[in-house]
């Protein structure tokens, strides 16, 4: 089903390009500086995508209404911004104005600063056009669709020295800023292994189709960065998530909260030395092609971070289902949300709790404020490097072959790392044949172990994971290359 699906995507891209409108002309911002605004002067703001994170972008701004005024909401479904845009005049003085195009918003020299919830594949370009404009930017995760965006994305903060934040909020959470303080203290002792979790179960998306998109929707401004494809998911908003050439599965999407906060205890700064991945799309066909089921094993230096998706009903690991564990010579620590979690002895005793959380977007402006990007909770480089752990591990396993579970067992049995790599898979075999997943009918991916260069931030001796680092794009929506910000 998966073949049959892909193909039709590649058949039917070639029709809708036939018929689709040109895109517009190629813009280039010009490099300015948005004048600074006094203290008691409001930032002028523009949240661009309206569902989903999009609307709590929104009230992350109004909350800080003596600092800010939203002046522009973007979005290209006309009937979702017009109908924010209504919502957010109940709750400020002024209406703000609802733009299909984020470039109009752009020009405006006026505007300050630009939030970014849209989905993944616009995250990038939508950013380092922002910044280009002169802009500052607080952009969703995962920050990037794809490794060399990130990068990109960096680099133009850098150029332009703007301010931008990554929506990994947990940095701001006292909860989880005392729990990483614990393991830093070397409170549960020597600390080699880190695992982050994203059990939530994912319902179908509905087989594959070929589907009009909801209207008042600008398919073409939508599609941005994207090559050309029709629509093959019955639901347009949110379920992109779980098509590839849009979203980036969980292992994308939720991945980069817990990738980041497994990176911060293990105080990685680059991406990792090797890593491999294996899964599946368990449970049903549908129009969805990215795993549902899956574990990526990273290794740098003597260090080990896992990371385990499961889109089927599960039960919690140390009691944790959106969760990190941190697994030390003394004890371990449990995340077991954004906000809240624990330390255990190794008879599994809870010694203290952590909780509290905190204002991420309050970081970000005080970070707009002090022109000083160091200021900043999750600056764009920590987004860049969590997100990237979850996109090299997707390469891994998308360069994958089905195989036996006897085989994965084999394979699995000679990797190294500090996980008992087994006891993760067997874990995970379990709880798909507690789902009624028949393994000897559906079997699952097993993806090559990468090797990288964490500074140069690509594989070694694999020129198909390389190309998988960047993708193509569309005029005019080009991310720029190396060099080109």
């Amino acid at each position: 089903m998966a073949n049959y699906t892909r193909r039709r995507f590649l058949e039917d891209s070639l029709l809708a390009a036939a018929v689709m409108s040109a895109a517009p002309a190629s813009r280039v911002f010009a490099a300015q500086d948005t004048p600074s605004k006094g203290p008691n002067e409001k930032l002028s703001a523009m949240i661009v995508g309206l569902n989903g994170r999009g609307s709590n972008h929104i009230g992350g701004m109004l909350s800080h209404s003596d600092q800010v005024e939203i002046t522009y909401l973007c979005d290209p479904d006309e009937n979702v911004g017009n109908r924010r845009c209504d919502e957010v005049a109940k709750k400020q003085d002024r209406r703000p104005k609802w733009v299909a195009d984020m470039r109009e918003g752009f020009d405006d020299k006026s505007l300050d600063i630009v939030t970014i919830a849209t989905p993944n594949h616009w995250h990038a370009l939508a950013a380092i056009w922002a910044m280009q404009a002169g802009k500052d930017v607080y952009v969703e995760k995962p920050v990037c669709h794809n490794v060399t965006e990130g990068r990109r994305m960096v680099e133009t903060a850098r150029k332009y020295k703007k301010i931008c934040q990554t929506g990994t909020q947990c940095r701001s959470m006292k909860g989880s800023v005392d729990a990483i303080q614990y393991v830093h203290d070397g409170k549960i002792g020597e600390m080699k292994l880190a695992r982050g979790l994203c059990y939530k179960p994912r319902g179908s998306i509905g087989p594959p189709g070929l589907f009009d998109p909801p209207e008042g929707v600008d398919y073409n401004l939508w599609q941005g960065p994207a090559t050309e494809r029709p629509i093959t998911r019955r639901r347009f908003h949110y379920d992109w998530h779980w098509q590839y050439h849009w979203g980036n599965g969980d292992m994308g999407n939720q991945g980069p909260h817990q990738m980041d906060l497994a990176r911060w205890g293990l105080q990685w700064d680059s991406l990792s030395e090797n890593v491999i991945s294996y899964g599946g799309r368990m449970g049903y066909e549908d129009a969805g092609d990215v795993a549902n089921t899956q574990v990526a094993i990273h290794n740098l230096g003597d260090e080990t971070l896992v990371f385990e998706v499961r889109g089927l009903k599960t039960d919690p690991l140390r009691g944790a289902k959106i969760g990190v564990i941190f697994y030390g010579s003394k004890g371990y620590v449990v995340l077991t949300s954004y906000t809240h979690g624990a330390a255990f002895d190794l008879d599994g005793n809870q010694i203290v709790a952590f909780d509290g959380g905190g204002d991420h977007y309050g970081n970000f402006l005080d970070a707009v404020h002090s022109r000083n990007h160091e200021d900043l909770h999750a600056d764009i480089l920590e987004g860049h490097l969590s997100a990237s752990l979850a996109h090299t591990g997707t390469i891994s396993y998308r360069l994958g072959e089905e195989i036996s579970v006897a085989g994965l067992k084999d394979a699995v049995a000679k990797l190294q790392s500090n996980d008992d790599s087994l006891e993760t898979l067997d874990r995970t075999i379990s709880h798909l044949e507690d789902n009624g997943v028949d393994l000897a009918k559906t079997k699952l991916t097993l993806g090559p172990m990468l090797k990288m260069d964490p500074k140069s931030e690509t594989f070694l001796g694999n020129d198909a994971a390389n190309a998988m680092l960047t993708r193509e794009y569309r005029e005019p929506f080009v991310v720029p290359a190396a060099g080109e910000v």
